[in-house]
């Protein structure tokens, strides 16, 4: 069960302890050679059949765990909503930018134009298999892309028709997690938070631009502008808790629709993009003491939400600089990301963990945030070189939607100094030269007031700020 790595090590172990054993006159110049420089070392003539055992380039760049990173991007919405034209448009874009890019199709389509067709259905209780078949192509093509694109050692993009969790809308979440996860001894927190480094939401046209609605371009799409608008509703919910997921509307032109996607892209991937801000900030009060049961308290029984727990950690300058650029400033920096997943039954039991590395750097007097899910074991490794002069960050974090937008709600647990701080995040994308789109914030939330980039407030609210051990 070892690697082709640590094998030939230690094969190459066992042969040295041979020699020096029955080849006296051998001894001399394989101490030498193994003591040189590993630059300059020469294996014996005795070991060139080892040469076999050696990884070659794309063995070495699928095993490098700091190789180029591999992002995993998921197109989602409702029927007529733009995926098709963006998964083209942001291939290109990407290619043109020197990353290494490959779309992998829906699977249903995939399927259904292959004789899967509707009148399979007849045949009562056959939704699961078609739904098991449709999951097991899906995420076989998106390991199988993934594992090309590592190999090949640069930095690559994969890009999703569609996830695991679109499976959902059409089997209910219940039962897609009884039937199709437990049998596959996973769960959500793997096939969503794991899995996929962002989430683009791309709404219906029927939903705010319903003369553009149409059938014509999809021979499976049968949807109504109701029935689409249903659809799109219940592909939002789907992947409600992910820590990315991006509702890219129709308040624009398309031509806008698709320029706001391919900025959240480059924000992600750590390109120059036309993004002034990512998210506002909203300063909330009155919130129940009861962390616990603070959700259900807070939302109306029509809103869906996801409850976590996240712990950030800063990292050394040097360790930070080194995972940006040559160049960092004095304002680059990094920090590792622990979000547990908490059951809402109970409040407290933990369903699952992700971690996540991000690195900040300013570029043109711009800021670019690059992150990257990352292992367990890549986290420790990272842990180990936290920054000591900053505190360990903890929050509660409420996750959900209303009116087309994802928000965040952060509650500060620790430092203590930071107890009880509670921030509204609300993802809305602004271009430059589009002005500030409108908030349209939750009527059930206390908010005081938005928060400002000034250097008052980021002293006060910011997470970097407040880690700082005064």
């Amino acid at each position: 069960h070892e690697s082709p790595k640590v094998f030939y090590r230690s094969w190459l172990c066992r042969q040295r302890e041979d020699i020096f054993r029955s080849v006296p006159h051998q001894r001399a110049t394989l101490q030498d050679n193994y003591n040189t420089p590993r630059q300059s070392f020469r294996y014996p003539a005795t070991f060139q059949q080892l040469a076999t055992f050696r990884m070659n380039e794309a063995e070495q760049n699928f095993h490098n765990e700091q190789g180029p990173p591999v992002f995993r991007f998921v197109f989602t919405g409702g029927p007529c909503g733009g995926k098709t034209t963006a998964l083209a448009r942001v291939f290109s874009f990407l290619r043109e930018r020197g990353f290494e890019v490959i779309t992998c199709p829906e699977a249903y389509t995939l399927l259904s134009s292959n004789g899967m067709s509707a009148h399979l259905f007849s045949t009562g209780g056959i939704d699961t298999y078609i739904q098991s078949a449709v999951l097991d192509t899906q995420m076989a093509l998106e390991d199988s892309v993934k594992n090309v694109l590592k190999a090949r050692g640069k930095p690559g993009v994969v890009l999703c028709d569609r996830g695991s969790m679109d499976n959902t809308v059409y089997m209910g979440f219940e039962k897609f997690e009884e039937k199709l996860l437990q049998a596959r001894n996973t769960d959500i927190v793997q096939v969503r938070d794991n899995r996929y480094d962002a989430i683009f939401h791309l709404v219906t046209a029927a939903d705010g631009a319903e003369k553009y609605y149409s059938l014509e371009n999809n021979a499976v799409r049968t949807e109504s502008v109701e029935e689409a608008i249903e659809v799109d509703r219940r592909t939002q919910k789907a992947w409600v808790g992910h820590p990315h997921l991006y509702v890219i509307d129709n308040s624009t032109d398309f031509e806008g629709k698709m320029s706001r996607l391919v900025d959240v892209i480059c924000k992600i991937v750590g390109l120059p993009s036309n993004l002034k801000r990512r998210s506002r900030k909203f300063l909330l009060g009155n919130l129940p003491t009861d962390v616990d049961n603070l959700a259900a308290a807070l939302f109306p029984s029509d809103i869906l939400y996801q409850v976590f727990d996240v712990e950030k950690v800063y990292l050394q300058r040097s360790r930070s600089s080194s995972l940006t650029s040559d160049n960092s400033s004095n304002k680059d920096y990094g920090f590792i990301r622990k979000r547990m997943v908490i059951d809402l039954k109970d409040g407290k039991s933990v369903l699952g963990t992700t971690f996540q590395l991000t690195t900040v750097t300013m570029s043109g007097g711009e800021m670019i945030e690059q992150k990257r899910i990352i292992s367990e074991r890549e986290y420790a490794t990272a842990y180990l070189s936290r920054d000591p002069s900053r505190h360990i960050v903890k929050q509660r974090r409420i996750s959900f939607l209303y009116k087309l937008q994802s928000f965040t709600i952060h509650i500060y647990q620790q430092p203590v100094s930071a107890s009880n701080l509670a921030i509204l995040h609300a993802q809305v994308e602004q271009v430059e030269g589009n002005g500030e789109k409108e908030v349209v914030l939750p009527p059930f939330l206390d908010v005081e007031r938005q928060l400002l980039s000034s250097a008052e407030d980021e002293s006060k609210y910011g997470a970097y700020s407040i880690s700082r051990i005064e």
